[in-house]
């Protein structure tokens, strides 16, 4: 998982790994993908959750649209999580919108992919 500059990084990893290393999954939030341009999926890309705003003043939903496309051409199944508001950097900080409950929507799609587990 990463954020901005960590989110390029974070992509970085998803375009190099090799099978000894490949992530089990891969989440960029508002991925700055000037720094490190979308390429096409791997064939064995790791599941992946993309998060972002629209209005981020960076322009990154532009590019996290394009790494969820690419995700879907290569026949993968991304999950993606664009938020109308929340800006840059919004992480943990509560702006009293529904960007806030990303990490909730984070559990939900952990517990999906069966990569976290219910206590219940």
């Amino acid at each position: 998982m990463g954020f901005s500059a960590g989110g390029a990084v974070t992509m970085g990893v998803a375009y190099n790994y090799t099978e000894k290393d490949r992530p089990n999954f891969i989440v960029p939030v508002y991925a700055w993908t000037s720094a490190y341009p979308v390429q096409e999926a791997p064939e064995n890309a790791p599941e992946m959750l993309i998060i972002c705003a629209s209005d981020d003043p960076l322009g990154l939903a532009p590019g996290s649209i394009e790494i969820y496309n690419s995700w879907m051409k290569a026949g993968h199944t991304p999950e993606l999580h664009m938020y109308a508001k929340g800006g840059h950097g919004f992480g943990m900080k509560e702006q009293g919108l529904p960007s806030d409950n990303w990490i909730e929507r984070f559990y939900d799609w952990s517990v999906s992919q069966g990569i976290t587990t219910t206590s219940k």
